[in-house]
């Protein structure tokens, strides 16, 4: 219904028709600009880095909230369901909101914020009330981060380059999510769950992320939390070397 009744398209003049052109050669114009570009190059090798993140913790919940619930899935159903709530408000508020003075900032402030919380609430926190607040507090800022990006590719990618260079970030960025539930699932099976079942119930690291099965993926999320929050600041710095203004 929003799409149908909500959206107004404007005419846009086409230019003149093109030559059609390879897929070879449309995909290496779209990486000419991108080197020409660095400041949507160095946004996609965020993104890239932030999906990888978030996909390892992904991975990581189903491994964390299962085992310690005794495997209650209503649970885990709240904790996602969360996600969606916290995503949906965001997007309200984003679209109720006034324009940001840095569109840059917004970018990986949101996410410094989402994955310096969430992340390390899921690696220490006890309680489920808690797991529902930290899906929610990490996904609520998706939808600044999401907005802002778009509005910076679209208006600074020319309109005849956006398929091309659009194709080259969506390699580039989702590439990452299999490669990040691929390594987030081996490390909670192959190396940390089997290294807390060693640990004695009254040990250092069973106090800090509990005791038994779960215990290992707590460290996972833990490991994410830092890597979220590092790579958020390192990109930080990188991104107020650029400056964006809007028409």
């Amino acid at each position: 219904l929003v799409l149908l009744f909500g959206i107004k398209i404007p005419n846009i003049e086409k230019s003149e028709e093109k030559e059609s052109i390879s897929v070879f050669r449309a995909a290496g114009e779209g990486i000419s600009y991108l080197k020409k570009t660095p400041l949507i190059f160095t946004l996609i090798a965020y993104m890239a880095g932030i999906n990888f993140i978030a996909s390892m913790f992904e991975a990581v919940i189903p491994a964390y909230v299962l085992p310690k619930t005794g495997g209650n899935e209503q649970i885990l159903g709240v904790v996602t369901s969360m996600a969606g709530i916290g995503t949906l408000l965001g997007s309200l508020f984003v679209t109720a909101s006034g324009k940001p003075k840095n569109r840059l900032a917004v970018i990986y402030l949101s996410m410094l914020f989402s994955m310096s919380i969430e992340y390390f609430i899921f690696a220490f926190g006890k309680e489920p009330w808690l797991w529902y607040l930290g899906q929610f507090v990490g996904w609520f800022p998706v939808p600044f981060m999401g907005a802002n990006l778009d509005v910076i590719l679209r208006t600074t990618i020319p309109m005849e380059m956006q398929g091309r260079v659009y194709s080259c970030r969506n390699t580039l960025q989702y590439f990452m999510i299999p490669i990040g539930y691929f390594l987030g699932g081996f490390f909670v099976d192959n190396v940390f769950e089997p290294m807390m079942a060693l640990q004695a119930e009254n040990s250092l690291m069973s106090t800090l992320f509990g005791f038994g099965k779960g215990s290992g993926a707590a460290i996972v999320a833990l490991i994410c939390g830092i890597l979220g929050t590092l790579w958020c600041g390192l990109f930080g710095k990188l991104l107020h070397r650029y400056e964006f203004k809007d028409e």
